[in-house]
């Protein structure tokens, strides 16, 4: 991650590194991405999580359905690629009594969480070598409304899951060794929608009550609040960058927000969509911003240069129906989307 601008972070913004010309040259030209592979549904399609390794993604439903697929080969990609099915290496029917809102894998990729609208969460073992579960699942039922989100963090050796939902606008933070609730995050008012962690002990929420809050997993209070970008709407998606230092934000009024954590300060609101936004994300080196929306689309924002500035954003994918989530794989520039025309859709740029 680029350094901050010697000037003073009062008077600057976060400036950034320039990617290698290759990634600048293609991830600014909407031809280039291609819809390597997609899935489709009975229902749609809300959430979905690489592996930290990136070789495999989870897949959760409205129609219940739990799915891990294969991330397919791109290092020979071709413009004229035709969309294939994805590689399906384990599924179940009926993972949840409801839709599954919300995926997360730990980072060890060995645990896979889901939260759904029949107020549980499920945590299931994942065998990587034999592609199955190993052990039964294990359910947390203490949330008393739609689980929205669910992350993992690491305390020490423990795994640690953070999740956020409906009902009584507690975020929780459970033992994933003995399943048990070991605090109760208060603060919020409004729904948890959206939860992030960039490592250490941090986190952010994101909630229908109009605010953003950071955490410490060693403090149940919210450390410092954002509000939204007037004349206020609810956070519906929020990242950190890796360095801890930007806060990026997606909301129901079609505003998208850049915020300098450290400055404590907003950078700029712009609105790259028509239609709400539920997803925000950023690149693995914070130079883009993916974005998706009710609008149908997927932006990519370029984060180069003056974060003070107008940004120029591109249309990089398409959907029939509501854009619900993107994610971006670890380590390469490629993403895939989720939506509710019942796909998720992988997709990645060709090889030069």
């Amino acid at each position: 991650m680029s350094h901050l601008n010697a000037t003073s972070a009062k008077h600057a913004a976060p400036q950034r590194e320039e990617p290698p010309n290759q990634i600048r040259e293609e991830a600014g030209n909407k031809s280039q991405f291609v819809a390597v592979t997609s899935l489709e549904d009975v229902q749609a399609i809300r959430a979905v999580a690489f592996h930290p390794h990136g070789h495999m993604y989870a897949v959760g439903s409205n129609s219940k359905m739990l799915r891990i697929c294969n991330f397919p080969d791109v290092a020979n990609l071709r413009d004229d690629h035709v969309t294939t099915q994805p590689a399906v290496v384990f599924q179940r029917a009926k993972h949840h009594k409801g839709s599954i809102y919300c995926i997360a894998w730990d980072s060890l990729g060995e645990l896979v969480a889901t939260g759904s609208n029949d107020k549980t969460i499920k945590v299931l073992r994942f065998n990587n070598d034999a592609y199955n579960v190993a052990g039964p699942d294990v359910e947390y039922t203490f949330h008393d409304g739609t689980v929205r989100d669910v992350i993992f963090m690491r305390d020490n050796q423990s795994s640690l899951l953070i999740s956020g939902g409906a009902g009584d606008c507690k975020i929780y933070v459970t033992d994933c060794e003995t399943g048990k609730p070991i605090r109760a995050m208060v603060g919020h008012a409004g729904h948890i929608y959206s939860l992030h962690s960039w490592g250490g002990f941090m986190f952010v929420s994101g909630s229908q009550d109009k605010t953003a809050r950071f955490w410490d997993l060693r403090t149940s209070a919210a450390i410092s609040i954002v509000q939204s970008p007037l004349p206020g709407s609810p956070f519906a998606s929020v990242c950190v960058d890796l360095s801890g230092r930007i806060l990026s934000s997606g909301h129901e009024d079609t505003t998208c927000m850049l915020y300098d954590v450290r400055g404590a300060r907003m950078l700029q609101s712009f609105k790259p969509h028509t239609g709400e936004v539920r997803t925000a994300r950023f690149s693995m080196n914070a130079y883009y911003l993916l974005t998706g929306s009710y609008d149908q689309k997927v932006v990519l924002t370029d984060l180069r240069g003056d974060l003070l500035r107008p940004l120029p954003s591109v249309t990089v994918a398409e959907h029939k129906d509501k854009v619900i989530q993107c994610r971006w794989h670890p380590s390469q520039l490629a993403f895939l989307s989720t939506s509710a025309d019942r796909t998720v859709t992988c997709w990645a740029l060709p090889a030069v």
